[in-house]
C-alpha cells in the first residue's frame, strides 16, 4: 500500500473515532478501557499525542525522558488526558488531514487509531466501525512490528488466521479467531485470548503472561 492510500485510511479512522467520541456521555469518558490503568479520556489523549507528534518533538520528548519510551508515554498520557473531552475531540478531528508523524512507519499511525478505538469501544459495548481494509493493514503492520510493541516477537512461529475476514499470517501452531481479537492480543491485551482457539494459543498465552 502506498503512502497516499495509507494516509487515507488513517484519516478515515481518525474521523470515525472522533465521531464516536463526540457521541459519548460524560460518564463514559471515565470508563476503563482495555489499556490497563487508562480510562477513555486518557486513552484518547494517548491517540491524540501520537496524531499530533512530529519527528523533532518526539526526539526532544524522548531525550527529556532519558530515552525511556514508557516514561515518555506516561507523561504524555497524563498531560493530554487532562484535557476536556470536547478539546480532545476537536483536536483529534483536526488531525484528519495532517500527515505529520514521529520517526516511525506510517502504518504505526494507523495501528494507533485502530487498536485504541477497540480499546475504547469494546468495554463500552459499542462498535468502532473500523473498515476491514484498515483492520487488515493494521494486522499486517503489527505482525511485523518490533520496538516498541514487540508484537512481531509475540507471534513469531505461529500461524494466525482470522475467522471473520480474509487475513492470515505466519506458519506453525495455529491461532484462530476474530480479527480484532487477534490484533489486540498481538499488542498484549491478554483478555482477548479467550476469543482464540488452536494449538498455538497455549504458547501465545505463555508469551503474554
Amino acid at each position: 500500500m502506498n503512502e497516499t492510500s495509507m494516509w487515507e485510511l488513517i484519516h478515515a479512522e481518525r474521523a470515525r473515532l472522533s465521531d464516536t467520541l463526540a457521541a459519548l456521555e460524560p460518564e463514559q469518558w471515565e470508563h476503563d478501557t482495555l489499556c490497563k490503568g487508562w480510562n477513555v479520556r486518557q486513552t484518547t489523549g494517548h491517540v491524540l499525542a501520537g496524531a499530533e507528534q512530529t519527528t523533532a518533538h518526539f526526539l526532544s520528548r524522548f531525550a527529556a525522558s532519558l530515552f525511556r519510551f514508557d516514561v515518555m508515554t506516561k507523561a504524555d498520557v497524563q498531560r493530554y488526558g487532562a484535557l476536556a473531552p470536547g478539546v480532545l475531540v476537536t483536536r483529534l478531528r483536526a488531525t484528519t488531514t495532517t500527515t505529520n508523524l514521529p520517526p516511525a512507519p506510517i502504518a504505526a499511525m494507523l495501528g494507533e487509531v485502530v487498536a485504541h478505538a477497540e480499546d475504547i469501544c469494546q468495554p463500552l459495548g459499542i462498535s468502532s466501525g473500523v473498515a476491514d481494509e484498515a483492520l487488515i493493514a493494521t494486522l499486517d503492520a503489527f505482525a511485523n512490528t518490533g520496538f516498541p510493541l514487540g508484537s512481531k516477537k509475540r507471534v513469531a512461529g505461529l500461524s494466525l488466521k482470522a475467522n471473520d475476514i480474509a487475513w492470515s499470517h505466519g506458519s506453525g501452531p495455529s491461532v484462530e479467531g476474530p480479527a480484532k481479537s487477534l490484533m489486540l492480543v498481538m499488542v498484549g491485551r491478554s483478555t482477548k485470548l479467550a476469543d482464540l482457539s488452536g494449538a498455538g494459543v497455549g504458547e501465545l498465552t505463555r508469551r503474554l503472561s
